[in-house]
């Protein structure tokens, strides 16, 4: 898996991309949306196997679940801004199985769970494993992961906000 910091970064720029305005409780939903999969590493204490639907990258990583989350949440906190709300958490859920799927370790996401269990890779795989335990995280693998999110997760964020700001800034300027 990414790191909940990598997972984090992308959900904050899905839901300032998405949205001019300053809807501080999206921003803050979009980025739990994008680590909440991870939830599914408490299936580990239960007993729950790796490869089980309910493992880790399992049924939490699917489509499904990223559309069954953010219509709850689209439910609880749209009010008057339901589609906009759906669509950020929906991107921000999705985008953490695909994040995961892009890295250098597991047994691959399960992005059809239920209707299909077969776990996914996506071709370009650049982005380092990131450990599950927080006191390996603090070693030479922890600061690789580091090192790759940066290169493959932060800098591609940090282009895409710089871009919509200034365009934001550039289409201000520019109004008459």
């Amino acid at each position: 898996m990414a790191s909940i910091f990598g997972h984090g970064i992308v959900g904050y720029t899905i839901s300032r991309v998405a949205s001019k305005s300053n809807l501080k409780n999206l921003v803050v939903l979009a980025i739990l949306s994008s680590m909440l999969p991870d939830i599914d590493v408490l299936a580990f204490h239960f007993g729950i196997p790796y490869e089980a639907p309910l493992g880790h990258r399992g049924f939490t990583h699917s489509v499904l679940f990223a559309f069954i989350w953010a219509t709850l949440m689209m439910y609880f906190f749209g009010k008057a801004h339901k589609r906009l709300y759906f669509l950020v958490i929906f991107f921000s859920t999705v985008s953490h199985g695909i994040l995961d799927a892009m890295t250098t370790g597991g047994r691959g996401v399960g992005f059809f769970i239920p209707f299909d269990n077969e776990r996914y890779f996506l071709p370009l795989r650049m982005i380092k494993v990131s450990p599950l335990r927080v006191s390996q995280f603090f070693s030479e693998w922890g600061w690789q992961v580091i090192l790759s999110e940066l290169k493959y997760i932060f800098l591609p964020c940090a282009v895409v906000l710089i871009f919509f700001y200034k365009y934001d800034f550039y289409h201000t300027l520019n109004k008459k």
